[in-house]
């Protein structure tokens, strides 16, 4: 097949390349600069219009689009949420832009989205809960529906909305950090979720998800063990050989973070509902399995 992923160069975007290059599969990555993952095909483009490059959607099977700031980025000033919100739509404008025009559409389109489509607090919730009105929700509320339309033009169209991802890049070392500096314990009450999934699981559920015809609209890519934040931080803390301390004060990691501080506050609990009903095998679906593979 011929892949086209927006956002390649990334964590994710890297991982899923090597995967579909180990197949024998084509991989063609939109940036703005000359380089790619390695084995990809760099595809040069401004991220503002789709000169020199949408005419390759032509000859596309697959289209991906990963593109999205990281929520990481601190603090969270009104031109970085800004930026967010910019790095999200624009890009998926863009690829809805270049299919519309194609005269031979791709199959498939993959859409990132973030778990935090159905807010930080409530029941467990599964692909068919609605989605929250915070911030965050609303964001990703907003990601998914800028390629909606696509829905009317016969793409099989698949929405991941995924959890914080670990792997030996991303996220991960800077979450261990403290636990590694001997201060690691919850944050705040330490009831809130702590939604993951393993960089190996992420990867197989989005193949999964491609190569299932019968796969369409949204699937959540999270663990499907429930996890709140102290059993994370513990299972991190004894995966690490490191001691277990007293809670970090909610009111502290609001002053430092500010807004940002409801990503580790708050949390709502999920289940990869639609994704196991596929028949996805995860190759890790407990904390300790995959914190050893990634870490020890």
């Amino acid at each position: 097949m011929n892949v086209l992923i927006c956002g390649g160069s990334g964590f994710l975007g890297s991982a899923l390349t090597k995967s579909l290059i180990a197949d024998s599969h084509n991989v063609f990555t939109l940036t703005r600069g000359s380089r790619a993952p390695k084995g990809a095909q760099a595809i040069r483009w401004d991220a503002k219009t789709t000169n020199g490059w949408g005419h390759l959607i032509n000859e596309m099977d697959v289209v991906i689009n990963l593109a999205g700031k990281s929520l990481s980025t601190w603090p969270w000033t009104t031109a970085t949420k800004q930026a967010f919100h910019d790095s999200r739509i624009t890009p998926g404008f863009l690829l809805v832009q270049a299919i519309q025009a194609a005269t031979r559409r791709p199959g498939i389109f993959v859409q990132a989205s973030g778990i935090n489509y159905y807010g930080l607090h409530g029941d467990i919730a599964e692909e068919s809960t609605p989605p929250a009105d915070d911030y965050l929700a609303q964001l990703a509320v907003q990601w998914e529906n800028v390629t909606q339309s696509l829905d009317d033009l016969g793409l099989r169209r698949v929405i991941l909305r995924t959890a914080p991802v670990l792997g030996k890049g991303g996220l991960l070392p800077l979450i261990s950090l403290p636990v590694r500096l001997f201060i690691g314990g919850p944050l705040g009450a330490g009831k809130q979720a702590m939604p993951w999934i393993h960089i190996n699981d992420w990867v197989g559920a989005a193949r999964h998800l491609m190569a299932d015809e019968n796969a369409r609209g949204a699937y959540n890519l999270i663990a499907p063990t429930p996890t709140s934040n102290a059993e994370f931080n513990k299972t991190l803390a004894e995966v690490l050989h490191r001691p277990y301390w007293f809670p970090t004060p909610a009111f502290l990691l609001r002053n430092v973070l500010g807004e940002m501080s409801v990503t580790v506050l708050d949390g709502r609990f999920s289940s990869p509902k639609r994704l196991l009903e596929s028949g996805y095998k995860y190759q890790f679906s407990r904390l300790k399995e995959a914190l050893l593979d990634l870490l020890a």
